[in-house]
């Protein structure tokens, strides 16, 4: 089996963070799912403006959502921890499942999407979940890659590079850094554009690709960390 690299991670999950944001956004009345930042602004919005769809429940209830993927995932990271495992693959098929309840939630509750109806409802929820387990799982297996989901630090980071870059002043530190940044970033904007043309074209079956995507990271050959004592020893 081929053993991934950070590249191939880095832009793997950047590719599935866009794709599956902006397909929720689109199906699920402007629902963030990859981060929470996002939904307190229209949290905030809804508060101060309320619109006629009454989508503040749908929106209130990601929150809790995405907390229990993170909160889940890095229980299921001291688990592998303490039975010595590899978290990495539990931790993609854990998104895998929950995005999975996603796309058959949307496709029971379609064609009549409502922002309280109790299906669209629990998508939201288990959306919002899946991508917060990619979060946590970005900051505890995946720490070593650029965030993959949410890119205005990166950006940033890489408007910097690119400045030193272009006046001279870059060393080669900040040039892998800049790779490092840049094609999770390009990659995230492609998935943007392609989850939301792709659930206009055929609502939420355009999950496949994704899932499709994220259960082929899941089974690839993951290198077995070494513990730290025998690090230490080595």
């Amino acid at each position: 089996m081929m053993k991934p690299s950070d590249l191939l991670l880095g832009v793997s999950l950047g590719l599935i963070a866009g794709y599956v944001d902006t397909a929720g956004f689109v199906a699920l009345f402007g629902l963030f799912t990859a981060h929470v930042t996002g939904n307190f602004v229209l949290i905030g919005t809804e508060l101060a403006r309320p619109s006629a769809g009454h989508v503040l429940p749908l929106k209130l209830l990601a929150i809790p959502a995405f907390a229990a993927g993170v909160i889940v995932a890095r229980l299921l990271d001291f688990r592998c921890a303490r039975l010595q495992h590899n978290p990495a693959r539990p931790l993609l098929l854990m998104q895998f499942v929950l995005l999975t309840g996603f796309m058959v939630a949307g496709l029971a509750a379609a064609p009549d999407l409502a922002p309280q109806a109790p299906l669209v409802l629990v998508a939201g929820m288990l959306g919002a979940a899946g991508m917060g387990v990619q979060n946590a799982a970005g900051k505890l297996e995946f720490a070593r890659l650029a965030p993959t989901t949410v890119m205005t630090g990166n950006v940033t980071g890489i408007l910097i590079d690119a400045t030193d870059m272009a006046t001279g002043r870059a060393t080669p530190p900040v040039r892998e850094r800049f790779a490092k940044f840049f094609w999770p970033v390009l990659a995230f904007a492609i998935g943007c554009i392609a989850g939301g043309s792709a659930y206009m074209w055929i609502g939420f079956w355009c999950l496949l690709p994704a899932l499709a995507l994220l259960a082929w990271l899941a089974v690839l050959d993951w290198p077995v960390p070494v513990p730290a004592a025998a690090a230490k020893a080595a």
